[in-house]
């Protein structure tokens, strides 16, 4: 019994060893990792997990408004609405950033590590400071807004007259819900 627990002990003590020298990462890999998080700004993930549904509420309040209140009041509502929504982000933006300064540590940076050997950490850095990469980024809303412009001239006889009549629907569906 006395050497089953001692095979025992021997086991979990070598697997806890193969562990830890899996874990383990170098110190040149280590810089590289935090020199690929400094660059790509994981920490916005958290800003978008707020912006979206604050963007989505303000959608909605806009959308509910129409055709129940005068013009004037749906703007002076949106104003105050925008201003609440303004007050949020600058009360979470710290709480969500720190969070994210905090956790980035334990769950990306060991991702990375795990999942790239060191010559693949200087390509993502590479690629991440590359001025190529950065005139790309500059030039995106630029091509967005032509595209856009583009598609919806290319549409407008086809989709504007559908997208009206749907608007229609959802206000004739939302006004007989709240009408009593």
């Amino acid at each position: 019994m006395f050497r089953f627990a001692v095979a025992v002990a021997v086991a979990v003590m070598t697997m806890a060893v193969a562990a830890s020298a899996q874990t383990a990462i170098s110190p040149a890999k280590e810089k590289l990792v935090q020199r690929v998080l400094q660059l790509w700004h994981v920490e916005n993930v958290g800003l978008l997990m707020l912006q979206e549904p604050v963007a989505e509420s303000l959608r909605q309040s806009r959308s509910l408004m129409q055709g129940r209140a005068s013009t004037e009041r749906q703007e002076a509502a949106m104003k105050d609405i925008n201003e609440d929504a303004r007050k949020f982000f600058e009360e979470a933006t710290p709480v969500v950033s720190a969070s994210a300064q905090k956790l980035i540590p334990s769950t990306v940076a060991p991702l990375l590590a795990e999942k790239f050997t060191e010559e693949e950490l200087r390509q993502i850095i590479a690629i991440l400071e590359s001025p190529v990469k950065s005139k790309f980024e500059a030039l995106i809303p630029q091509m967005q807004k032509a595209l856009g412009e583009k598609i919806a001239a290319d549409t407008a006889a086809k989709i504007n007259p559908k997208l009206e009549d749907l608007k229609q629907r959802i206000g004739l569906r939302m006004r007989a819900a709240i009408t009593p």
